[in-house]
Formats: C-alpha cells, structure tokens, sequence
C-alpha cells in the first residue's frame, strides 16, 4: 500500500493499528471527556454564535479549543471571552489547523465544529450517547441544516453539495465519508492516523482525507441526530462554489494516486485478519514482557 505521508512506514502503520484495536476493549466503558476542536481564520463573528451554541449544550465541553490560523480580526478574543483554549497555528489551511488542535486536545473523544457550525444543543449529547454503543464506531458524523443565503441555494447546499458528497463519496468509501463541520473521533484513533494523513496539506479537504486513510478496524457511521446549522456562504457564489469542487476533485487525485479506492477496500476487507486475537495476543505478549515494546 501507498503511503499518504511520504516518511510513513507500512510497519508503523501495523503497530499503531495493533495498538490502537487493543485500546478500547477494556476502555470507555464508562464515556470519557470530550474536546470541541474549531479551527478558524478571521471568522470571529461566526466564532461567537457557533461558542454561544456551545455554551448551551445540555452536555457541555470539557474543553473547547479554538485554533487560530492566522487570523487579523478578534477571532482570538471571542474565544478568550467564552472560556475557550487558542492553539496558534501560523501554517495556513484547514487541515493544518485541524491537526494542530486535534494534537493539543486532551479529552477522550475529540469533536470538531467550523467556526460556521452552529451545533443543536444536544449535539454533544448526541456525540456521547453514539459513541457509547456496543458497537464502538471510531468516529461519528452528521450532517448539517444550512443557514444564510436563498431558499434555493440552501436546498441545493444540503442535498445536492452536501447529499452528493455523501452518496458518492460514501460509494468509493465502502462507509460514509466524514463532513468536517459535524463529527468527533476517539483520540487513539487520531493518534494512530496523525502521521498517516496528509495534515500540513492546505490544498486537501481535511474531511475525506480523513476518511480515507481510515484504516482496518476503524469504522464511520453516519447519524441523523447529529446536527449543526452550517453557513451557506460555499454557494455564495459561483467562483467560491468552484474553488472547493476544484479542491474536492484535487484531494481526490492525491488519494486515488496514494492509496488507490479498490486496494483500499481490500485492505480494508482483511482487517479481521489483522486485528484477529492471535495477532493481538502475541502483540499482547510482546509488549508486556518490557523486551519487544511496539514501535509508535
């Protein structure tokens, strides 16, 4: 298999996989702490709604970071005011904003908003209650009601810019892809894909990078209840509606080239056989007895 960061070892890869699929089976039985990450670039009036929407969450943040990408407006000060933690990130982009607070978090599970994102709140109640079933996924996402803008352009942001994305990216997938202004994933997760993903690229979409470097036993499922308003403003006009299918189309040729969908969802096929409990017993045995420790 390819390699999405170009200094990244298939054999890292396996280890941190291996690691990672021990982790939760004796963990969160009982739901941990939950971080909201919000990268932002001059975006402080959004900033605001979206830390107020958080502010009413019947099941608050234990932490809300908010990652300042360069901004030159109050984007640092609204977060101040509301309580949240800023993470300075001067290499510009969503997805190296993203990282640098996926990075800094400390909770359990890590959730991530736009700055744009306005959350329902029962969001992070909602992130809690599907992250604690039995079936454990790895990460959740929703998708969003937009807001701002014409009756027509909002349809058409929902169902057909967003619905697309779901439908046919979730087709190449094999799962549903990841909408990066509505999910949270398991910190041993972000921790085994941070140095596979390509996260200092400004030019990829953070969100189905994500997605598609999931590896074996990683699983994304989609749920209704998950909800937060999200501006309208990619359809605000027909050049900034350009500029993202162009990037849309961009991310995809590097991860086509990197990790090519059909080796992917075979790769992914076999991740019984990866994480089987032989695999995972002598991983178990190697890594206790102090001489062998997993790389990481």
């Amino acid at each position: 298999m390819a390699q999405g960061n170009p200094g990244f070892d298939i054999r890292d890869r396996d280890a941190r996989i291996v690691r990672w699929a021990r982790g939760p089976m004796a963990r969160l039985a009982v739901m941990g702490t939950i971080s909201v990450i919000i990268p932002s670039l001059n975006d402080a009036d959004f900033l605001a709604a979206c830390l107020d929407a958080l502010a009413q969450q019947t099941r608050p943040a234990d932490e809300v970071i908010v990652v300042d990408n360069g901004s030159t407006d109050a984007t640092a000060e609204f977060a101040q005011a509301a309580g949240a933690r800023v993470v300075d990130q001067p290499l510009r982009g969503i997805w190296p904003a993203t990282a640098a607070g996926l990075d800094a978090a400390s909770g359990d599970l890590l959730a991530r908003l736009d700055a744009d994102s306005v959350p329902a709140p029962d969001w992070l109640a909602q992130v809690e209650r599907r992250m604690s079933q039995r079936d454990r996924p790895t990460v959740v996402t929703g998708s969003g009601v937009f807001y701002g803008g014409t009756a027509p352009r909002r349809w058409i942001a929902r169902h057909i810019y967003i619905g697309g994305y779901f439908y046919w990216i979730g087709i190449l997938l094999g799962h549903p892809p990841i909408f990066g202004s509505n999910y949270a994933i398991r910190a041993d997760a972000w921790l085994a894909l941070r140095e596979i993903v390509h996260r200092d690229r400004a030019d990829l979409h953070d969100d189905l990078d994500l997605a598609w470097w999931m590896q074996p036993g990683m699983s994304v499922v989609y749920d209704r209840a998950l909800i937060v308003g999200v501006s309208a403003r990619p359809l605000a006009s027909v050049s900034e509606l350009a500029r993202r299918v162009r990037m849309a189309f961009h991310t995809l040729g590097v991860e086509w080239r990197a990790w090519p969908p059909f080796e992917r969802r075979a790769v992914r096929r076999i991740g019984d056989d990866l994480l089987s409990p032989a695999i995972l017993a002598e991983a178990a045995e190697a890594d206790g007895d102090g001489e062998e420790p997993l790389p990481v």
